[in-house]
């Protein structure tokens, strides 16, 4: 009974968020996500109501994220023709610097604040510098994924903190990204800008004419054999067995090393990264051994994504507000210094780095940096709305090799766990080097002569 209601409940709400996006003038102004005015209405339900009353409704919710996170990371390169190496980085590469700066630069500022300022005066744990990043680039579901993994290392209310960081990081990047938005058209930077008072309200509600409705994905099987839908959800299965199966082989061979035994890093380390490993491993094994493929990208996309919403409507819901009421200063500080970093990348360090529509290309990193790449995607199609610039080719591509190592890669969910284990220092000496590191590479590979 508690998980039918439970279920219906979650229904209930990411449909009642959609219908307030449409009808509420600040929510489509805004452009806010129906699933996160969906998980903004469940947690004012939950703290109104209850622990009592709204642990029936909420039933099995806290679990959601890290089991959702899994699909939405093997689905992610499931259906892709990933083209080659040099074309990605020929289309890509300065993108690509740019966007790994502004990643690794979340890290020197999280945690360059706690070490500097928010550990000294309110004693914060040297984690609290890892849910900017991890909020921000990673967004809800990479919160939500790493839960167990803050549990394990018993900084249970990381979940919490990282969990609020990307609701504010998602919120204050279609704020401020539109502010910014207008001021470079002010300025005169943008070519192609199409402000909000220029879209029809069916662009602002998020609705699709009838006549211009795209077409969700392809069925690549008959439906009296197998549901198209049922055989992609079950390749999405396989891709996370085979990412489980690559994480039990990792910790039994950790065990056998007595260094690495009682550490336990891989027995620690998030499973939807490795899904991610496992989605690419499916996809190329099919593209290897079927003659035609059975997997259409349209269809991954939408389960992937349908898995994301109910995702962010429950990681939302489920935030304990106690938890942020106690540490709200250092939130708040370590927040706005997450912010302010990503803004200083948008107006002075993007017109030096990025070739050219220096602008339109920095607003979508800014939107996938501080919220999820739809949120890029909504800024970039605000500035370019009939992708007349190479900013979305470039982003596009930049993603194929940003995506697997930050963002909710490898690297965020390795961070946390070196942080754990070395402390705050070492990884802000790496997060420094890197960017070093990129900005070599982009002033001797990428710059263009005369930039």
């Amino acid at each position: 009974m508690n998980i039918a209601l439970s279920f219906g409940a979650l229904c209930f709400l990411l449909a009642l968020g959609k219908f307030l996006r449409v009808k509420v003038k600040a929510f489509h102004s805004l452009h806010l996500p129906a699933s996160v005015i969906a998980g903004l209405l469940g947690l004012s339900i939950v703290q109104c109501a209850g622990p009592d009353i709204s642990s029936h409704f909420t039933a099995g919710w806290s679990k959601l994220p890290g089991l959702l996170i899994n699909i939405v990371f093997a689905a992610l390169f499931l259906g892709v023709t990933v083209p080659p190496l040099r074309e990605i980085w020929r289309k890509s590469g300065p993108q690509l610097a740019y966007g790994q700066v502004v990643a690794w630069g979340q890290y020197v500022v999280g945690l360059g604040l706690v070490l500097m300022c928010l550990g000294p005066l309110f004693g914060v744990s040297h984690l609290f510098g890892v849910i900017v990043p991890v909020g921000f680039e990673g967004g809800h579901g990479t919160a939500g994924g790493l839960g167990p993994t803050f549990t394990e290392l018993g900084w249970a209310e990381g979940t919490d903190y990282a969990l609020a960081s990307a609701t504010a990081g998602i919120i204050s990047a279609i704020v401020v990204g539109m502010a910014l938005v207008n001021w470079a058209s002010q300025k005169g930077v943008l070519t192609q800008v199409k402000g909000p008072g220029e879209m029809s309200r069916d662009e602002l509600v998020g609705l699709y004419p009838v006549e211009n409705r795209p077409i969700a994905g392809k069925q690549t099987v008959a439906a009296d054999s197998v549901d198209a839908l049922a055989l992609h959800l079950a390749i999405i299965g396989i891709a996370i067995l085979v990412g489980l199966g690559i994480k039990t082989g990792l910790a039994r061979a950790e065990s056998f090393i007595p260094a690495l035994r009682d550490v336990g890093v891989m027995r620690r380390f998030p499973l939807f990264p490795l899904c991610m490993i496992g989605g690419l491993l499916v996809q190329l094994t099919v593209t290897r051994f079927a003659r035609i493929s059975p997997i259409d990208h349209g269809l991954m996309q939408r389960l992937g994504g349908t898995a994301l919403d109910f995702l962010v409507v429950a990681a939302i819901s489920t935030i304990r507000v106690e938890v942020i009421g106690e540490g709200f200063v250092p939130f708040v500080v370590i927040v706005a210094g997450g912010i302010v970093w990503n803004v200083f990348c948008v107006v002075w360090l993007a017109k030096r780095m990025l070739p050219d529509f220096w602008f339109e290309r920095a607003i979508a990193e800014m939107g996938q940096s501080m919220g999820v790449t739809a949120t890029g995607l909504l800024l970039l199609r605000v500035v370019d709305p009939e992708s007349k610039t190479s900013a979305p080719s470039a982003f596009g591509y930049k993603q194929l090799l940003h995506e697997p190592f930050m963002g909710g890669g490898l690297w965020t969910s390795m961070a946390v766990l070196f942080v754990w284990r070395l402390g705050a220092w070492p990884v802000l000496g790496i997060s420094i080097g890197a960017i070093t590191a990129w900005l070599v590479v982009w002033w001797f590979v990428l710059r263009k002569p005369g930039h």
